[in-house]
């Protein structure tokens, strides 16, 4: 289970000031006061926040009463802690006109950084498909296989490193792939400029995708491995855990379990984004899905720019030259052949097969490729099985050798059980060391004369009519059989005397 702290859930009120209708104005005297605090100059008067913000447009008109209202209200929040002057006053109006100075709070300064850090986000810099990132991580999960030769700290180290691998390809991977799918590149697409270099970022998506094919697999296998190995994995946490505990946790209360969940979850998270969880796909073969898409619509929207261009020309006079040439036409022949060129066949049917292409230029003809065989399958299932049609063969004379064969057999097999009827009696107590087939055929007589009501006589396969002597079943006996002992009652057959 999830473990969320009352801090985890608890309102951040130093936040406010970002949200508020006049957050212009607090985040102006906030970062004023951040700017100063990164100059070691760590507690300011109102006066000296007035005379900054003071030089920002849109504060022409603000006043230091306003100022006042604004840092009362941040004072509140929790942005600023006032601090009153401390010199001594030797008159009542001297007290009341003492100074407060004023000082950021330690969470608004990591509120001002991370918001620092967001601002300087460069969106055309982001995220890349380098192969290296994936490489670099089969690299460092790989000596996994010798970690029992380390001590913790070079466990930890391998650790951090490996986390940091993952970090960065998953990172750079999906900023990628989110960056091409934004309004502004897809804009770019469908410009004349792109299709300059279309070919070779082709090039190098389909080099990414390769590296994929190759890498991923063998991540795969290791995860595996490592997963079959339950006790490894968990072997590493242990010694990651003993590692920080005596070495960089400064805390005393160190939570063990805590930190064993964070790092065991990430191992979780480096295996599904490999090998996938719960049924879902893994985000690998999710990026290598969406990659090829990108490929796909890149070849279509340079598809689009050339029709584009292609189709603003008049195609008048093509058409007066090609009036021109039917008319010279000899006779109805030539005319056919001249129309087969120019119009193509009339009924044709056209094959589309998902093949890789050598290259991506839409104005290479079917006959600058290289020949692609498809095998055709008939849309009716069942066609194929009725397709043939053979002769019949004479098979007379076979079919009276098997039926001599099965008569013979039957007569051997009468004779075996015959055997075993004595005086027009079978009892079950008597039959030792008879085979399986023979115990089936006993079974199934025994089987239909108990079936039926009263003391009918049944007939056999043989001929011959028969039916239960006795149907006490308290007595019990063990039928011995070459493949096992078989308990049932004593039951006892009897035979119509043979006339």
């Amino acid at each position: 289970m999830l473990d969320i702290t009352s801090k985890a859930t608890k309102k951040i009120t130093e936040a406010s000031y970002l949200c508020m209708g006049n957050s212009f104005r607090y985040r102006a005297i906030i970062r004023i006061a951040y700017k100063k605090y990164e100059k070691m100059k760590y507690s300011l008067y109102k006066e000296e926040i007035f005379d900054d913000i003071k030089k920002i447009n849109g504060f022409d008109e603000y006043t230091l009463d306003d100022l006042k209202q604004d840092l009362d209200a941040l004072e509140a929040w929790g942005n600023f802690i006032t601090m009153q002057d401390t010199a001594k006053t030797r008159t009542l109006e001297e007290f009341k006109n003492r100074r407060f100075r004023y000082q950021l709070s330690t969470t608004t300064i990591e509120l001002e950084r991370t918001l620092i850090k967001i601002e300087n986000i460069k969106e055309t810099s982001r995220g890349s498909l380098e192969i290296s990132l994936i490489e670099r991580f089969k690299e460092t999960l790989e000596q996994i296989k010798v970690l029992e030769e380390f001590d913790s700290s070079k466990i930890y180290s391998w650790w951090e490193m490996l986390n940091r691998d993952f970090k960065h390809l998953n990172e750079n991977y999906q900023d990628y792939i989110s960056k091409f799918y934004s309004p502004k590149t897809e804009e770019l697409l469908k410009t004349n400029e792109f299709l300059i270099f279309k070919e070779s970022f082709i090039k190098y998506l389909r080099e990414f995708i390769k590296g994929l094919q190759i890498n991923v697999p063998n991540i795969k296998y290791l995860l595996n491995h490592i997963n079959d190995e339950e006790a490894k994995i968990r072997w590493i946490v242990q010694n990651i855990i003993k590692y920080e505990k005596e070495n960089i946790a400064l805390e005393t209360d160190y939570d063990e379990k805590e930190s064993y969940e964070l790092h065991y979850g990430r191992y979780l998270s480096m295996r599904e984004w490999f090998i996938g969880a719960s049924g879902n796909i893994s985000m690998a073969d999710n990026l290598l899905e969406s990659t090829s898409e990108i490929i796909r619509k890149i070849t279509r929207y340079a598809l689009q720019i050339v029709e584009m261009q292609t189709s603003g020309g008049s195609r008048k006079g093509e058409y007066k030259a090609l009036i021109e040439m039917f008319n010279k036409c000899i006779d109805i022949n030539e005319a056919h052949k001249l129309s087969s060129v120019v119009l193509g066949v009339m009924s044709s049917k056209h094959i589309g097969c998902d093949i890789e292409r050598e290259t991506e230029n839409i104005n290479s003809g079917i006959y600058e490729e290289k020949a692609t065989t498809v095998i055709v399958q008939p849309s009716n299932r069942y066609r194929a099985k009725t397709a043939n049609r053979n002769s019949v063969k004479e098979k007379t004379e076979a079919k009276k050798v098997m039926a001599k064969q099965i008569l013979e057999k039957r007569q051997r097999e009468k004779e075996i059980i015959e055997s075993k009827i004595i005086n027009n009696r079978l009892s079950f107590k008597e039959l030792d060391n008879i085979t399986a087939e023979e115990r089936r055929i006993f079974l199934t007589w025994l089987s239909y004369s108990l079936n039926k009501k009263g003391q009918e006589w049944i007939r056999n396969e043989y001929g011959r009519y028969y039916k239960i002597a006795n149907k006490n079943e308290t007595e019990k006996i063990t039928l011995k059989c070459e493949d096992g002992d078989f308990i049932m009652p004593a039951y006892e057959i009897i035979f119509k005397e043979e006339v």
